[in-house]
């Protein structure tokens, strides 16, 4: 039985976006692949009726879409040799295609002259777009020629400068983003027509339908953006009336859902848990505007279980017959539950793992999921049958003949808590031997480890590694008090964590305690800097795209002026030290630990220089350490950056461990 290897990474399909047709005797979705060659990604629009699964398309760009009517999709793509000229030019525009799934080329139903980020099908041609637009150029959207040259043309003139003049400046993944807008429009394919529904002056969080009209979400741009505070607006697709349905100055929105005739609002006001709380259900009267408390919910209502095995999204929510179908996680997995208009939550699907993304039809649940410790494939399951069904065989070959190691549960007492977690043994076990191990944190600090299958931690299993990781309090998956460690960073956390590898050892006399690494990424870097300035127990460690320095933290990352002082419970002007003690850098003078820091340069929220200061400090004092930074990649390096990117990165971070644990 061979090693899953670092390379293998090339050979896993990822699945998204899964959707039925309006009549649900069909669903579409999108299955993607890693290029080596080209180091990028490919997509594709797969088709699942009858029983049976077909490719629908082939030119590898189809990484969304959605269903026209009943056998015909739409997606965004620039296939043409027009409009990829138009592309390389540095003209933003977005062309919709249709295709029909019995047959025949996708050919163009409309382009818009701006960057499409989601579309909605209203019936009768009619369609609803939210477009990344650009307060310098607000008259973009009109697709005047002269003035869509122009604009072109003074952006590359002013490439190498930005001006800055708003908060938030940056977002990870999308850069600078000072003056960028997301706004509404409605759009009428035959005859072409387009209208802004909302100003350049707004930026728009979600849309949804209901009846005749579109309900969206708007807050106000300002030079610095609130996180605090919304109106809820709608919009009749047939007549073009608008009008506002809520005025909220509070809350912090989390999301607007239609199903049957309920409008549900998620939202939170932090008061108790701050920017992490999870959001209350409330329902909105979509004539009165009157917001009423449905449900006081205490977890989540999204997945986080991590994985460095998925490319793309997909829903989370899906409205049936006045119900609202949702995921949630708990404890390590990611479950399907249903909401019901009386505020009633309860369990749909409960099986081990991760249930990604799903579409219902009928009595049938269409999901992609990570079970039984396999990459991701496509599952039925019978709202009535209870039955779970594998119905694909996408990544069968990249796992055929590999040793896949089987998490095995340790619940650990920590103070007063129960501290999760999961051990891998490595390949050929032999409990008369010793074997090196990696303690792996998980990043968030709201998201969660599970038993499922992920990447890295199977690479290193299969080069003889005990991989073990946990849950420590801050993570997801329980309740809104579990979840809180504001103002405690590198406390109570950093003690689960330390417990938990008393635990693992103590269980598991094969260890040898010599040779321990240490990794994670995001918060789990964060944790990696604080733990070896508080400990030298491990023989190495790998921090990526970590924190180091609240202090600067706050004026470099894309959220950090707002989450900073949340979770410190500090204040950049009048109470500073607390988020120093909670800094890693101030204990870098302790540290002795051999550490590679692997950072990328356009990861705004993480920023390069939050690892460069712990980097420096611990050359500074004399501590061997290595700095691998990436560019051109983000804070998602590990989860979606370049292919070639990410072998390098897990190459940096097995080699390392292999240096000082032999």
């Amino acid at each position: 039985m061979e090693s899953v290897k670092i390379n293998d990474i090339l050979s896993y399909r990822s699945l998204s976006g899964i959707r039925y047709s309006p009549d649900g005797k069909r669903a579409a979705f999108v299955v993607s692949n890693a290029n080596k060659e080209e180091n990028s990604y490919e997509s594709r629009l797969w088709l699942y009726e009858n029983g049976s699964l077909k490719k629908l398309t082939d030119l590898g760009m189809e990484r969304s879409f959605t269903w026209l009517d009943d056998t015909h999709i739409i997606f965004p793509a620039a296939r043409s040799d027009a409009e990829k000229k138009r592309a390389e030019a540095g003209e933003e525009f977005t062309s919709y295609y249709v295709l029909d799934i019995n047959g025949g080329e996708a050919s163009c139903l409309f382009t818009v002259p701006f960057v499409s980020e989601d579309v909605k099908v209203l019936g009768g041609g009619r369609f609803a777009l939210i477009a990344s637009a650009d307060k310098k150029y607000p008259e973009l959207w009109k697709g005047d020629r002269e003035y869509t040259e122009t604009a072109v043309k003074e952006r590359k003139e002013n490439k190498d400068y930005e001006v800055l003049d708003e908060l938030p400046y940056t977002s990870n993944g999308q850069g600078f983003i000072s003056g960028r807008r997301r706004m509404l429009f409605l759009a009428e394919a035959e005859p072409y027509s387009l209208s802004p529904v909302t100003e350049i002056s707004e930026n728009v969080s979600g849309i949804t339908v209901l009846g005749d009209e579109v309900f969206y979400s708007v807050e106000k741009a300002a030079p610095k953006r609130s996180i605090r505070g919304f109106e809820v607006r709608a919009v009749n697709f047939k007549t073009g009336e608008k009008r506002v349905i809520l005025k909220n100055e509070s809350h912090l929105l989390g999301g607007l859902e239609a199903a049957g005739e309920t409008l549900f609002l998620f939202a939170s006001e932090g008061k108790r848990y701050g920017l992490n709380e999870n959001s209350w259900v409330y329902t909105v009267d979509a004539r009165t505007g009157e917001m009423k408390l449905l449900r006081r919910e205490e977890y989540s209502m999204y997945n986080s279980v991590g994985s460095d095995v998925r490319y793309g999204g997909g829903r989370s929510f899906v409205p049936v017959d006045g119900k609202l179908y949702h995921l949630t996680t708990r404890e390590g997995n990611s479950y399907l539950y249903c909401l019901g208009p009386d505020g009633k939550d309860e369990p749909v699907l409960e099986a081990e793992g991760s249930a990604e993304c799903f579409d219902i039809s009928g009595d049938t649940v269409l999901l992609s999921g990570l079970y039984g410790m396999l990459p991701q494939e496509l599952y039925t399951y019978g709202l009535k049958t209870k039955a779970l069904y594998k119905i694909s065989s996408f990544n069968e070959k990249a796992t055929e003949g590999r040793y896949i190691a089987k998490p095995e549960p340790l619940t650990v007492r920590s103070g007063e808590l129960e501290i999760g977690g999961w051990v891998l043994l490595p390949k050929d076990f032999d409990p008369e031997k010793r074997y090196p191990a990696v303690f792996d944190i998980h990043g968030g600090p709201k998201t969660v480890y599970g038993p499922v299958f992920y990447h890295e931690m199977q690479v290193w299993a299969g080069k003889g590694y005990f991989v073990f990781f946990c849950n420590p309090k801050g993570s997801d998956g329980r309740d809104n008090e579990f979840a809180d460690i504001f103002g405690d960073y590198g406390g109570t956390d950093y003690r689960n964590l330390m417990d938990f590898t008393d635990a693992v050892l103590e269980k598991y006399p094969q260890i040898d305690k010599k040779r321990v690494c240490e990794t994670g990424g995001s918060y789990g870097g964060f944790m990696t800097n604080w733990i070896i300035g508080h400990t030298d127990r491990f023989c190495c460690a790998a921090s990526q795209r970590s924190i180091s320095n609240w202090l600067s933290f706050c004026g470099t990352s894309d959220i950090g002026v707002w989450f900073a002082p949340d979770q410190t419970l500090g204040d950049l002007y009048t109470d500073p030290g607390k988020l120093w003690e909670q800094s890693p850098l101030k204990y870098a003078g302790n540290v002795k630990t051999p550490t590679l820091f692997i950072h990328s340069d356009e990861d705004w929220r993480c920023p390069l220089e939050q690892g460069l200061q712990m980097y420096a400090a611990l050359l500074d004092r004399g501590v061997e350490a290595r700095m691998c930074v990436f560019h051109g990649e983000n804070h998602e390096l590990s989860r979606s950056g370049k292919p070639k990117h990410r072998i390098r990165r897990l190459e940096e971070i097995t080699s390392w461990f292999d240096r000082f644990s032999s």
